[in-house]
Order: C-alpha cells, then structure tokens, then sequence
C-alpha cells in the first residue's frame, strides 16, 4: 500500500470515529481517541498477531491524520454528516484496501492463507470493533446487517487466492480491493442483509 492510499483510508475511518464521538456528546479528547482507533486499531491488532511493531507507532502520519480528521469532525461535523453518503463511498474504498493489504501482510509474514484471511478481516473492521466498544455500543460485527465484514472476508479470501496461486504485488492487491468495494457498494446500494437465525425476524 502506498502511503497516500494508506493514509487516505485512515483519514475516512478516523472521520467516521469522531463523527461517532460528536454523536455520543464527546469532548475533543474523546473524538480524537475514536477517531485514532478506528482508523489504525485494526492494523495495530495485526501487527501485534504478526509480531512486528505496530505501523502506527512508527509514524507520526498515523497520529496526525486522526487529529486533522476530529478537527474536521469537529468544527463542521453538520456539514460532514449531510456528506456521509459520498463519505461511505471512499470508506468502502478503505475498506477494501485494508482487508487486501492486511491479508497480504499476513501472508508475508508466514501464515496459512485461513488466518491471513482472518487478519486481513481484522485489519479492515477491527477499528470500527473498537469504536464502537469504546461508545459503548455492541460492535456491528456482531450483527453485520449491512454486510460490512462480509466483503471485508470476499475481498481477503480472493488476496489470499491469489497470493497462493503465485499472483501477486499491485494487480492481486488492485483486484482484491475492488471486490470487496463493489460489493459493499452492491449490499449499500440495494440494502442488502446478512441473515439471521431461522424463526427470527429483523427490525429492519
């Protein structure tokens, strides 16, 4: 990942956390914490699997990017929400990047292709996991009624796919990535839902 595509999508993720702070009444210190865990938690999560140091300790782009996206947030978070569907355009772009270049990062560091998978999952939802832990909601990966980990996984798996049949670098990652955005997309688009339980019924 290139750091303009990996900052770009932290700064959508960080935006989305302290939209999520000026909606539960935080202060400045607060939008800032969600907005920084939401945007590199998922990645700090790998690394720590991984064994390596956490990305976001070694650059300071990972902390001034969440601080410039909560003072977005946080002096025109009005205009910012009236935005929010062209916002969750680039946050399935991020999305997408983030579970192909997780799952690849795995696969460098030794892992079979399931728990690759797994991570690049993590990578992509596990700061949106902490975000909503930290607001005291129940994480939407729980209930993913809007299928946010479910392209998340289609766009990992097809990395992993990938990387083992030998394809791999900037097309497998390119190919990834846009699966699992149009597919997002798709489910955004025409409101699809992951099922539940049979007998159960849906509140919407």
């Amino acid at each position: 990942m290139t750091p303009v595509l990996d900052l770009a999508g932290i700064f959508v993720f960080a935006l989305s956390g302290a939209l999520e702070g000026v909606r539960k009444r935080l202060d400045v210190v607060g939008m800032v914490v969600l907005a920084f865990f939401t945007a590199v938690g998922g990645g700090i999560m790998r690394d720590l699997f991984i064994g390596v140091q956490p990305a976001a300790f070694r650059d300071a782009g990972y902390l001034l990017v969440p601080i410039a996206a909560t003072a977005i947030a946080f002096l025109w978070h009005p205009q910012v929400e009236r935005a929010m569907p062209g916002v969750l355009v680039f946050d399935a772009a991020g999305l997408g990047l983030f579970c192909a270049v997780g799952t690849t990062k795995a696969l460098h560091a030794g892992l079979a292709p399931l728990h690759a998978v797994l991570l690049g999952v993590c990578t992509a939802v596990g700061g949106g996991v902490i975000r909503d832990v930290l607001s005291g909601e129940m994480p939407t990966l729980l209930y993913d009624r809007q299928l946010y980990a479910v392209p998340a996984m289609l766009g990992s798996t097809a990395m992993a796919i990938l990387y083992t049949a030998g394809v791999r670098g900037f097309a497998a990652t390119l190919f990834s990535a846009l699966l699992a955005f149009t597919f997002r997309i798709l489910a955004m688009r025409f409101g699809w839902r992951a099922p539940l339980a049979r007998g159960i019924r849906g509140s919407g």
